[in-house]
């Protein structure tokens, strides 16, 4: 069945890139200030709209990556790169929004939320797009 031939590349692929999203994940929530799975399962929209935006950020440029790379090493070397990014857009988004931006997002107030999530959605897909020259 040649329909499956490319199935091994396939899941390597997948895999390596669940795995590129979950470790991004995973150090996104701790270099960020708060504790936004305890907050999301608290029922915090911004925190849920905040997060899902940066996952969303992070994925572009990772897929991306696996379409313009070389081999899985190479992109997930641009995923990285990816990652410091992301982490970049957060704390100048954070500045951008002022000393009361923690406090707001405790809160649940989701305009800050959403100032965040499309800057890092913006931000990845400009990330996604530069890896493809």
């Amino acid at each position: 069945m040649t329909s499956l031939a490319t199935l091994p590349g396939f899941l390597a692929y997948f895999v390596t890139g669940i795995v590129l999203l979950g470790g991004a994940m995973a150090i996104y929530l701790r270099v960020t200030p708060h504790a936004e799975i305890a907050m999301i399962r608290g029922g915090n929209a911004g925190a849920a709209i905040a997060f899902g935006g940066a996952m969303i950020g992070f994925c572009l440029p990772i897929a991306s990556a696996f379409s313009h790379s070389v081999n899985i090493v190479d992109a997930a070397v641009w995923s990285l790169v990816a990652l410091a990014v992301q982490i970049g857009v957060f704390f100048v988004v954070a500045k951008v929004l002022g000393s009361d931006w923690r406090a707001a997002m405790e809160r649940g107030e989701v305009a800050g939320a959403i100032l965040k999530a499309s800057a890092s959605v913006a931000v990845g897909l400009l990330n996604a797009a530069c890896l493809s020259t």
